[in-house]
């Protein structure tokens, strides 16, 4: 199970105080190639300089409830989704099954370069929203296993590996509309997005959720210790030198604690629908001065 999916089933700190204070579905496949050699997405061969009105960035701390909050957000509003930390998961992934030392950067990006991620509709019901096959294995929930959950953020921080993904990143940005989930969407790989939301809840409730989606996936993990990692990640995500974990300046802070998760997406919907209209009043006042 998806480490945010586990709000579904309960109800959903403030994000303007704390490590990340002000300073991150329709069926989609896409095939990424992580390097300098980066293949077209499936889903569009858009460039950083198109318009990116109809991103609607979802940023984070883990188990904040972002991928569960933007799948149904994506069925809402007829967007893509597409959560970016699969690709780093992944990556992670076959940092662990190949034995890199996660802090040799070279290394890690190296193996980023060579190895091909697939992110395709669902093949099973099992819980997830899509396939992530690595190099053609389905390692969907193989990337949600706690060992790849305590590596992801030093992996995730080499400027090597961020910047073979990124180029992938806003190709599909450019497919939009796309509802985009990650800890740096806002603020690094899409910062012209439309729509930025923030997301968050605190730690106790992040791991709780954490924890209670680790136990149906049969890891007798203690709370504590789901607790720990979590807060430690936090740490790390937040002072990393590569696109740390923060808040963009313009984007909307939501808090999950005790909400459900069609009381959050209805709050976000709201704002989406709002700034679209006002999209298309500017595009409507724009054809009418030609």
């Amino acid at each position: 199970m998806d480490e945010d999916r586990a709000m579904t089933t309960v109800p959903l700190a403030d994000p303007s105080t704390g490590p990340f204070a002000p300073a991150e579905s329709a069926a989609v496949q896409v095939a990424a190639a992580m390097g300098p050699d980066v293949r077209s997405a499936a889903i569009g061969t858009a460039t950083p300089a198109e318009d990116h009105r109809r991103v609607i960035a979802i940023d984070g701390p883990a188990a904040a409830g972002k991928t569960t909050v933007a799948g149904v957000l994506a069925d809402r509003v007829g967007a893509i989704l597409f959560d970016t930390g699969t690709l780093y998961r992944a990556v992670t992934r076959a940092v662990i099954n190949e034995g890199v030392a996660v802090d040799d950067e070279e290394a890690v990006t190296a193996l980023a370069r060579r190895h091909h991620i697939d992110i395709s509709p669902p093949s099973r019901d099992d819980g997830r929203r899509f396939d992530v096959l690595l190099d053609g294995k389905d390692v969907t929930w193989a990337i949600r296993d706690p060992d790849v959950t305590r590596l992801v953020s030093p992996v995730s921080e080499h400027p090597g590996v961020r910047a073979a993904l990124l180029p992938v990143q806003r190709r599909i940005a450019g497919s939009g509309p796309v509802v985009m989930v990650g800890r740096d969407i806002g603020t690094t790989v899409v910062p012209d997005a439309g729509v930025k939301i923030f997301l968050d809840a605190s730690a106790p409730e992040r791991a709780r959720r954490r924890h209670a989606e680790q136990l149906l996936r049969g890891d007798p993990s203690p709370y504590d210790r789901v607790l720990a990692d979590l807060i430690a990640r936090d740490a790390h995500d937040a002072n990393r030198s590569a696109s740390p974990l923060r808040r963009a300046g313009d984007a909307i802070g939501v808090l999950t604690d005790h909400r459900t998760v069609a009381d959050v997406v209805a709050e976000i919907e709201g704002i989406v629908r709002s700034a679209w209209s006002r999209f298309d009043a500017e595009d409507a006042a724009s054809v009418a001065v030609r």
